[in-house]
């Protein structure tokens, strides 16, 4: 369970004119309005150079995540009908259907572990639950109750959300043991909560609701501290690491669409594409600023921007 958060001073939003280089070598995966539907783009926001990775303009993909080696990538698409589970090489080739969900179900938020090669995933619907594939048997292996799932780096355990009585709250569980443990207690009312493992799995970065709003926050799995790291008064989600860990990108966004079937419709109609822009940050909370190659024609879903795992290596 939790200990004392840490609060954050005020958020200074930085002025983009002063960042450029900060993130040279990095690459993105994020999913962009560009051509009028939802695709999965790879881009460098240093130079802007973008894409288009799945071309499929008679559906909508979302949820991109990188394997570990950053040789192929996941997403999800309702090409079939219903949003399922794809995996492709990173050049968009060899698409390969993992899951075969019918609706009202949809499969979201996959992460892939970098030992023991387990995908996870999260399956909403009327029962809402995720579960893990091994890649190399194409078999289930793990089936429990909870959203937002995200693997461990190391194949060990999965952290996810749970709704307790009036809110959602962040667990673990361990893959081995079974065990299953609270790391939160307050209970986030709006969702969006998405935790995500550092790489080095010491760090859970999740979104938490500070009266009607969603900030985001920095958990220690060890100890249980809690550091708020944003304070936009906003709806700041969907954060993930750099692979060096001394970066967040995350999503900010004026509005809470998705808790409104009406509104979150006519936001996906009108196709904003400055309606959900990637902002980065420090690991702990400093320097945030939007990345102005991802200001505009960014698409609205969950989707986080999310880092490539072998940029400086190449």
């Amino acid at each position: 369970m939790t200990t004392g958060v840490v609060p954050p001073s005020p958020t200074a939003v930085v002025t983009p004119a002063l960042f450029g280089g900060e993130l040279r070598g990095h690459e993105f995966l994020m999913t962009s309005l560009r051509t009028g539907n939802t695709e999965v783009f790879r881009f460098d926001p240093y130079s802007g150079d973008a894409t288009n990775l799945t071309r499929s303009p008679n559906s909508h993909q979302r949820y991109p995540m990188w394997s570990p080696d950053g040789e192929r990538f996941l997403f999800t698409s309702d090409r079939d009908g219903a949003y399922n589970l794809f995996i492709a090489k990173a050049d968009g080739s060899d698409v390969e259907q993992l899951t075969h969900v019918s609706p009202p179900s949809a499969v979201y938020l996959p992460s892939w572990s970098r030992e023991d090669d387990l995908i996870a995933f999260g399956i909403s619907g009327t029962n809402a639950r995720f579960e893990v594939i091994d890649t190399q048997k194409r078999e289930v292996q793990v089936v429990a109750p909870g959203r937002d799932p995200h693997i461990s780096a190391n194949g060990a355990a999965i952290t996810f959300t749970n709704w307790v009585e009036t809110g959602y709250c962040v667990f673990v569980l361990d893959l081995k043991t079974a065990e299953v443990r609270q790391l939160t207690s307050h209970q986030n009312h709006i969702g969006a909560v998405t935790p995500t493992f550092s790489p080095d799995g010491k760090r859970i970065l999740y979104s938490d609701s500070l009266g009607e709003v969603l900030e985001i926050f920095s958990l220690d799995v060890a100890t249980g501290d809690i550091h708020q790291l944003t304070n936009f008064g906003m709806f700041a989600t969907s954060p993930a690491w750099s692979p060096d860990q001394q970066w967040i990108s995350f999503r900010l966004t004026d509005q809470n669409f998705w808790n409104d079937a009406t509104i979150a419709r006519q936001v996906h109609e009108e196709r904003r594409g400055d309606k959900r822009p990637v902002w980065v940050m420090r690991a702990d909370g400093r320097e945030p600023h939007v990345l102005e190659t991802l200001r505009y024609q960014c698409a609205i879903d969950g989707s986080r921007a999310v880092w490539h795992p072998k940029a400086h290596e190449r």
